[in-house]
């Protein structure tokens, strides 16, 4: 069963950027709740209790009991906006679930007993994860809050594909549809492997560049033999 969580919210009456800016001074996020039979309605949530709920891996991927005036409707988070540098929620969207209607959301990958795996207990072997989340498509009732991936019997040279993961009941990854080549690896476990390079020798380096070193030591001498002999 889908574990659902409550939010808060209040009817926004005004609209438009003006109105935003102030709802924002205000300690508020401006919001919307759309989809369904039901007309779009604005609303707004107290910020610390949006931000504190976006800290949650929750907020983005289970059913969320919006809560307008007693009045509790199954939605989804769609979108949030933040703001560049600071840490505030400028907007979010809900859109309401029909309950009887399949949904697709992408929820996150949870990868259990890497450490204790025969690849995670040797050496030299990089264990990547090349997907975090996952896009399913189930009922609501049905939807997950995240997805388990063991990995106890990973060893050296296994690839974890998408088809490999152990669904639900009642959902799948639409992506297996499109054919095999649709199949993503999850994850990998590889041996690291380091190159170590020879320095590269400097040209004439070596027995054969010892002898220009000594030509102008026997080049020197030239000119001095030569004043003796102007002497004599």
């Amino acid at each position: 069963m889908a574990i659902t969580h409550t939010i808060t919210v209040e009817r926004r009456e005004n609209d438009g950027r003006g109105a935003s800016r102030r709802l924002r001074k205000s300690g508020k996020v401006p919001a919307i709740v759309y989809g369904g039979e039901l007309a779009p309605v604005n609303i707004q949530i107290g910020h610390n209790e949006a931000l504190l709920a976006s800290q949650n891996e929750w907020f983005y991927s289970a059913i969320l009991d919006l809560s307008l005036n007693g009045d509790v409707q199954k939605v989804l988070l769609r979108d949030l906006q933040r703001h560049p540098f600071k840490a505030q929620l400028l907007h979010l969207d809900f859109q309401r679930v029909d309950e009887n209607k399949a949904i697709r959301i992408r929820v996150p990958l949870h990868f259990l007993n890497q450490e204790k795996s025969p690849a995670g207990k040797m050496a030299g072997v990089l264990i990547s994860h090349a997907l975090t989340d996952v896009e399913v498509s189930c009922l609501p009732k049905d939807l997950p809050e995240f997805i388990d991936v063991d990995l106890s019997e990973l060893s050296l040279g296994d690839i974890v594909h998408l088809s490999s993961i152990k669904l639900p009941d009642g959902v799948e990854i639409p992506q297996l549809r499109l054919g095999k080549e649709h199949d993503s690896a999850v994850v990998t476990a590889q041996e690291i492997r380091q190159e170590i390079e020879a320095a590269p020798v400097a040209e004439g380096e070596g027995a054969a560049g010892a002898t220009p070193a000594a030509t102008p030591a026997a080049g020197a001498a030239a000119p001095a033999a030569a004043k003796k002999d102007e002497k004599k």
